[in-house]
């Protein structure tokens, strides 16, 4: 396990110094920094969201941008604070974290399902610090916060030269975890759904433009391919309910849950490795651990109701470690077929 403040210490600056060159080089072939001008290019400016229906989002913004300012426990204090308030006014909301909880942690008692549902949203509360941590907080003071456990699976995975699929899922720091790693790896991309909110959602564009090469709509599979093929590691989380076409039915947390398979189809085609990168929160909220699995090199198989298993199988052992920290308000459960019944309906 590396120790916190990775960026700067011992290999890491070597690893650092040699990204930066490739970075150089390519900004000479104009590959890189045309990238990074494309995505520059489509930020819409700031001032363009000052009609009233956006000013409770900039006065909550305001008050984000001084939350970053303090020391980061200060910080989770006051996350984990927002989040009980959040749990009071959520409604349906806190009603689906509850079963999901329930569903999937029935040896738990009653008791106890509502204590980590309620520990859910503690855990949202500060989700919703980091996301500010991830658009002002300086790289120096997130580097000092990431202990990063499996690292050589990640310079194994790199030295194959070709593409790398990010496994991930909907996680805590995941938005400060990819600047943390900024300077251990190439560039990245990222899948992603646009944010309903366009405020919101031109703040996270711009937060992961530092540290993002390319974002990649969740419906762009050429773009997904070809930032496979040119060798670009891609953050992809396939681990939210699917009703598209081919969606098949696979345990999720022992629960069965619909599911996309389409990983195998992307690890056979563009021959890229899949590599699960796991972040989480550290009990004593003192910082952040990125946890590399190595490589899923079985992947793909013959059966891509195997393959999705075999992920929903790693999804499953890093929630159980953490359980208060997986996304748990979304309806993971809906849409399977008869004879199951949405669980939400009650």
């Amino acid at each position: 396990m590396l120790p916190r403040g990775l960026i700067n210490t011992g290999d890491s600056q070597q690893k650092t110094a040699a990204f930066q060159a490739t970075k150089k080089a390519d900004s000479r072939t104009g590959q890189h920094s045309n990238t990074m001008q494309r995505m520059s290019s489509e930020h819409t400016p700031l001032w363009h969201f000052w009609q009233p229906r956006y000013w409770p989002l900039w006065i909550g913004l305001g008050l984000l941008r001084v939350i970053v300012l303090l020391p980061h426990k200060a910080r989770m204090r006051l996350g984990a604070w927002l989040g009980k308030l959040t749990y009071i006014v959520a409604g349906s909301r806190a009603n689906v974290a509850h079963k999901n909880i329930e569903l999937c942690f029935p040896e738990l008692t009653a008791e106890q399902q509502n204590a980590l549902t309620r520990r859910h949203f503690e855990s949202l509360g500060k989700t919703a610090i980091e996301m500010g941590m991830g658009w002002w907080a300086p790289d120096e003071d997130l580097n000092k916060l990431f202990v990063v456990e499996g690292e050589e699976h990640l310079d194994e995975v790199l030295r194959r030269d070709r593409g790398v699929i990010l496994l991930c899922g909907h996680f805590p720091a995941v938005e400060i975890s990819g600047r943390a790693m900024s300077g251990k790896m190439p560039p990245m991309a990222a899948m992603y759904r646009p944010n309903k909110n366009p405020l919101l959602g031109e703040f996270m564009r711009r937060s992961r433009s530092e540290s993002i090469s390319e974002l990649i709509s969740k419906d762009s599979v050429r773009q997904l391919l070809r930032a496979l093929k040119n060798g670009t590691p891609v953050w992809y989380a396939p681990d939210q309910a699917y009703a598209g076409k081919g969606a098949i039915l696979a345990d999720f947390c022992g629960v069965p849950a619909m599911c996309n398979p389409a990983t195998t189809q992307l690890l056979k085609t563009s021959k890229a490795s899949l590599l699960p990168f796991l972040p989480s929160r550290l009990p004593d909220d003192s910082g952040y651990k990125i946890l590399f699995l190595p490589p899923m090199d079985e992947l793909p198989g013959e059966d891509p109701q195997t393959d999705t298993q075999a992920i929903n199988d790693v999804f499953t052992g890093h929630i159980r470690r953490n359980p208060e920290q997986y996304y748990w308000v979304h309806r993971r459960f809906k849409g399977r077929p008869e004879p199951f019944t949405n669980p939400y309906d009650d």
